[in-house]
């Protein structure tokens, strides 16, 4: 097969990708391992995390229409209770985690609809579900993939222009012998306050392999899940109490902090404020990431509310799946759904409830809501993968509050969008403890996508030219969208201009108009200064 642009990965950053280059004009072809493109909001089953200001800026205008139609699919389609239609912010879930909280399948839904007018006209192709197995290079330039079928093995060769690496894990960068670092620089080498004095490329956010839950009259207790003596034994050194538990490190804090769960709370989901600025928001895990509160529909609609568990306690930590054998990764992957089985079960059985008993057999597995039949999430919910030895490189020092200050986060001449969130990193394979550390409101920076050498293959999503760190807060959903838009709108502008990107990104007059095309389509590249008038 062959196109203008191939993007590698269905996720946010490939959706975008595809679109921006598409509405360019350019013939695409996207690949995505998993029946459901989406990543994070779909098929990983993670509720977008978005920063305070989302609702009036800070986003692309192409992100506002997928969460303006995630609203209006449920007005058009749900039986909404007259002060949840009435509602302009409408969080059909009425979670504390964003100010958007839905059913995976509409997110899913809205972004086929994004993308039907250019499968219609020919312009782009979805290759589901394939993932890449190998790569041709030409010195400097990537002349194609081979992508091969999941279940049937079936190889197809792709050739393109431009290769856009959206994948989760940076799955090119070692094929194409892309230049690449993995797991947490030294601080001799960032010069960020918050690295280690070594390196440690094995140390990795945890891999979280979530899943959706509701409670309903009846025992609905599944099966003692492997490995669930192990995991029930489990005590990070840093949590202050078994995994299994309530009990965990304050994110923000590492104080020992215990959170409450309670099925079906009785709570007024219009009065709902998720914003960030005042917390987590996982006090109570039940409406932490619930995707629908059953009092924003007619009475009786929703038997139950349904929430998505990525709490605390499912983070992964045994072992890192970058870089390893097929064998071990698939061990790892085995590992972590068999952790969030035991979680599950321990929640059914052995749970405290506030009424002194022990566990809620209510609860229910809703793998109908994550389209699987083993009940869990169809993908891993991958945090951090390789990342391109850059051009510009993206570190802690660059936006950290601690040190910038009143000043801001840096301002790069580069600029190709923007983006907010606190660096929030997880519990890792290393064996560290959260780092949380406030932020200023950030730019992307045109050549964070670059790598140093390859010329036509451009980062697309969290492979970016971030460190650990700061992958803590450039791998969020809006983000990952902008990069991705950015990418694919340039990959298509480049061919337009006879240009490469590295010459977009030197040169004062290229950047420009690349810049102002990014504005024309909805991309902010600078955050508005906010002040009294």
């Amino acid at each position: 097969m062959r196109a203008d642009i191939l993007v590698v990965g269905g996720g946010l950053g490939g959706v975008a990708a595809a679109l921006g280059a598409c509405r360019a004009g350019k013939s695409v072809i996207m690949t995505e391992e998993f029946e459901w493109i989406g990543g994070q909001s779909t098929s990983q089953g993670v509720p977008s995390d978005e920063h305070s200001w989302v609702e009036q800026f800070g986003i692309t205008r192409s992100y506002r229409r997928l969460r303006n139609g995630v609203r209006q699919y449920y007005r058009d389609n749900y039986p909404l209770t007259e002060g949840a239609r009435a509602w302009g912010d409408l969080n059909p879930g009425g979670g504390w985690v964003s100010r958007i909280c839905a059913e995976p399948r509409v997110s899913l839904a809205v972004m086929e609809a994004m993308l039907m007018p250019y499968r219609g006209a020919g312009r782009l192709r979805v290759l589901q579900p394939y993932r890449p197995v190998a790569a041709d290079v030409d010195g400097d330039t990537v002349r194609s993939v081979t992508v091969r079928h999941r279940d049937t093995n079936r190889e197809v060769f792709i050739s393109a222009d431009y290769i856009l690496d959206a994948t989760e894990l940076g799955d090119l960068l070692p094929m194409t012998g892309t230049e690449y670092v993995k797991g947490f620089e030294a601080q001799s080498d960032t010069g960020e306050p918050s690295a280690p004095s070594e390196a440690q490329p094995d140390n990795v956010q945890a891999v979280s392999i979530c899943f959706a839950v509701d409670c309903v009259d009846g025992d609905q207790t599944i099966d003692k899940p492997d490995n669930y003596d192990y995991w029930r034994k489990y005590q990070p050194h840093f949590w202050g109490g078994p995994l299994l538990g309530f009990t965990a490190p304050h994110p923000r804090t590492l104080e020992s902090t215990t959170r409450s769960f309670t099925p079906n709370v009785d709570d007024n989901p219009l009065l709902v404020d998720a914003d960030q600025r005042k917390g987590g928001g996982d006090e109570n895990l039940w409406l932490f990431r619930r995707i629908a509160a059953r009092r924003n529909f007619e009475p009786g609609f929703y038997q139950s509310d349904i929430c998505f568990v990525n709490w605390p306690m499912i983070d992964y930590m045994d072992g890192t799946i970058i870089d390893v054998s097929e064998e071990d990764k698939a061990r790892h992957l085995k590992a972590a759904a068999d952790l969030s089985y035991s979680v599950f079960y321990w929640l059914q059985t052995e749970a405290p409830r506030i009424d002194g008993g022990q566990g809620y057999r209510g609860l229910r597995l809703r793998g109908d809501i994550t389209g699987t039949e083993h009940g869990l999430a169809m993908a891993p919910y991958i945090r951090e993968g390789r990342r391109i030895k850059p051009v510009t490189r993206i570190t802690e020092q660059d936006l950290s509050y601690a040190v910038r200050g009143d000043k801001g986060a840096m301002s790069y001449r580069d600029s190709i969008g923007i983006g907010m969130y606190r660096i929030d990193l997880h519990p890792s394979t290393g064996g560290d403890n959260y780092i949380d550390v406030p932020s200023c409101p950030f730019e992307i920076p045109l050549g964070a996508l670059l790598p140093q050498r390859m010329t036509n293959l451009i980062a697309a999503g969290k492979n970016i030219g971030t460190t650990h760190i700061t992958n803590g807060c450039y791998r969020l959903h809006p983000v990952e969208w902008n990069i991705g838009e950015a990418a694919g709108m340039l990959a298509a502008h480049c061919l337009d201009k006879g240009l490469k990107p590295h010459q977009v990104q030197e040169n004062d007059a290229h950047l420009h108009d690349f810049q102002q095309e990014l504005v024309r389509e909805g991309i902010e590249i600078r955050w508005p200064v906010i002040g009294a008038y």
